[in-house]
């Protein structure tokens, strides 16, 4: 199965309660992609104690996300030095996609360049 792999600002647009993105997300959904992220990317956007942000709770039960490991640090620094970037967060989102999954995200620019030294090379989708 196909995944759609999400990063902090696709989870912000919903939580923005971006009705486009929704509607993107289950369009996704409805065409079997698995929704795919990761713990420290929904370290990103979570700010919530109190119930404040419902839409992207909701989203996020639909959500695969993935715990990192050590082993998991180390091939993201070994992806920003094998691109050239800096960004440790954008680098485990890539290394999440497996052949033939797209990665959704608002730093396109970042991404295909990780996504170009990775081995999988996702699809790039711009939110």
């Amino acid at each position: 199965m196909s995944a759609l792999v999400l990063d902090a600002g696709a989870l912000v647009a919903v939580d923005r309660d971006d009705r486009a993105m929704m509607a993107r997300l289950r369009a996704a959904q409805q065409r079997g992609l698995e929704l795919r992220s990761n713990a420290m990317v929904v370290a990103q956007v979570w700010r919530d104690r109190h119930g404040r942000q419902a839409s992207l709770a909701r989203l996020l039960r639909a959500v695969d996300v993935v715990s990192l490991s050590e082993h998991d640090g180390r091939e993201a620094g070994a992806l920003l030095a094998a691109a050239g970037t800096a960004d440790p967060i954008n680098a485990t989102v890539v290394l999440l996609a497996a052949p033939g999954d797209r990665i959704l995200t608002s730093d396109p620019q970042d991404l295909t360049l990780l996504a170009a030294a990775a081995r999988t090379r996702p699809v790039i989708i711009p939110c």
